[in-house]
């Protein structure tokens, strides 16, 4: 199956977080994110950025930022940006997303914090980060290489893994078992919503043709 030929219809975080436990059992989903478009899907093909602390012997003079999205360009389509061990701090605002959504990028996620999220509302990125700050990037990390694997949360991913992400949370599946667990969620979905209907039926019955009837007292 080709990329343009994926779907996710029918499958949300929870199905294919369900199905990768089932399959692998390395932890695989990435919990309290948020988002600039709260209920929007971020879903596609990963390409890496690792953050990594200044040190004024090593790297921290010069911010590699655009040279390094310049290399993971084209390489997948959702950007992951590691924070190097700082959540609370900003690895990107509006001009920085811009950039990334230049670059050709439909999905940025990352572990730290990201300013400007009104403006990036507006743009047609999808992004989901650990929260808003207003505090601009540098102060004690800086891009170090892209590419290469990092951690989100206790969660490694590898350059060329996919990731679904949603108002719940955000499942990455590694590239060669896609197609395995996105048919394994829709599997999962399908039987969830078969058990509610069922046992919602049996409880309408069971409810004087169908009332509710709460915080009553038996007699």
């Amino acid at each position: 199956m080709s990329d343009d030929d994926l779907s996710i219809d029918g499958v949300s975080s929870a199905s294919l977080c369900d199905a990768m436990s089932a399959v692998y059992p390395h932890r695989a989903h990435v919990l309290d994110l948020m988002s600039p478009t709260p209920g929007e899907v971020l879903f596609g093909k990963v390409a890496t950025m690792r953050f990594f602390p200044n040190r004024q012997d090593h790297h921290s003079e010069v911010d590699r930022f655009d040279a390094i999205l310049d290399e993971v360009a084209d390489t997948g389509n959702v950007l992951v940006i590691a924070s190097g061990g700082y959540p609370d701090q900003a690895v990107a605002g509006g001009k920085k997303v811009a950039r990334i959504e230049a670059a050709g990028f439909t999905g940025l996620l990352t572990d730290a914090r990201i300013r400007d999220m009104e403006e990036i509302a507006d743009f047609d990125i999808v992004c989901y980060a650990s929260g808003e700050t207003v505090r601009a990037a540098g102060d004690d990390v800086r891009p170090l290489e892209g590419n290469v694997p990092v951690e989100i949360d206790g969660v490694g991913i590898l350059p060329g893994d996919w990731i679904y992400a949603d108002n719940a949370g955000a499942v990455v599946i590694p590239v060669d078992a896609l197609d395995e667990m996105l048919e394994r969620a829709r599997e999962i979905e399908r039987r969830d919503a078969e058990a509610v209907a069922t046992t919602r039926a049996r409880g309408a019955k069971r409810g004087d043709g169908g009332s509710r009837r709460r915080g009553g007292r038996r007699r």
